[in-house]
């Protein structure tokens, strides 16, 4: 396992913190568009893969006796909501022992046997724009259309990484996609802009999520909310990170829950 300088940890933290400032619906804004095509929306959607339900959760309580997530430090163990920006209903996320937050919107937990920060991370983040060229990113950030499916095909398309075949999963009340996402083959980082992957931002000047490091990894589920979608992922730095931790992280994601209080 490599060194991790005081510096380079920084940054690491700074690369998942950024993103993690709210859950946003995804719309339309100004700049380039990305409208595949329809040969690639085929690929993209080949073999149909099954679908499957996230493991099913009690009952939702009143919304009214849930706390929010607190907005910076560490966390106690129990279920918190989460607002979701532009849509009337939080959902919700139940967290164990041990997890910190920031902004009231982003999770993450050390692993006191890995030198990096925020070894497994929860990010909650709007991302309007997904760079089709990870690598040669500035300036080329394409706005994506307003949908789960545009999303899912835009980052199956992105070069320099890597999706899964997305799978159909119920969350809570509403329907959406998952899959995983990492980076593909050997990476010269220092030959990318800022030294980095660009994988989606929430504007087109800037990059607000990124890899920094060859193994990175996340899952990612794309939420359709009554034809508005939002977008949560989970993480961790490389696969030398606890099993024990990386599962605890997992079952946090399978917590969230988006429900219509209907």
């Amino acid at each position: 396992m490599s060194s991790v300088t005081t510096l380079e940890k920084a940054a690491k933290r700074s690369c998942h913190l950024l993103p993690l400032a709210t859950v946003a619906l995804l719309g339309c804004l100004s700049g380039c568009q990305y409208e595949p095509d329809d040969a690639f929306l085929a690929s993209a959607t080949s073999p149909v893969t099954e679908a499957r339900t996230v493991p099913t959760l009690p009952e939702s309580r009143d919304p009214r006796t849930v706390p929010p997530l607190p907005e910076s430090g560490d966390i106690d163990a129990g279920t918190y909501l989460v607002p979701v920006v532009g849509y009337t209903e939080p959902f919700e996320i139940t967290v164990p022992d041990g997890w910190y937050t920031r902004d009231g919107q982003s999770l993450g937990k050390d692993d006191p046997g890995h030198p990096a920060e925020w070894a497994v991370y929860l990010t909650l983040s709007p991302a309007d724009y997904v760079s089709m060229d990870a690598c040669s990113w500035m300036g080329a950030l394409a706005n994506v259309e307003p949908s789960a499916e545009a999303f899912v095909k835009a980052m199956a398309a992105q070069s320099w990484t890597v999706s899964t075949p997305p799978v159909e999963v119920m969350v809570g009340d509403y329907s959406g996609f998952e899959f995983d996402h990492s980076v593909e083959g050997d990476v010269d980082f220092k030959a990318c802009g800022a030294r980095r992957l660009c994988i989606h931002s929430e504007s087109f000047a800037t990059c607000s999520h990124w890899y920094s490091t060859q193994n990175e990894h996340e899952t990612y589920r794309v939420v359709d909310l009554n034809g508005q979608w939002a977008v949560v992922s989970v993480g961790y730095i490389d696969e030398l990170i606890n099993p024990e931790l990386m599962r605890e992280a997992r079952a946090v994601f399978d917590s969230i829950v988006f429900r219509s209080y209907k």
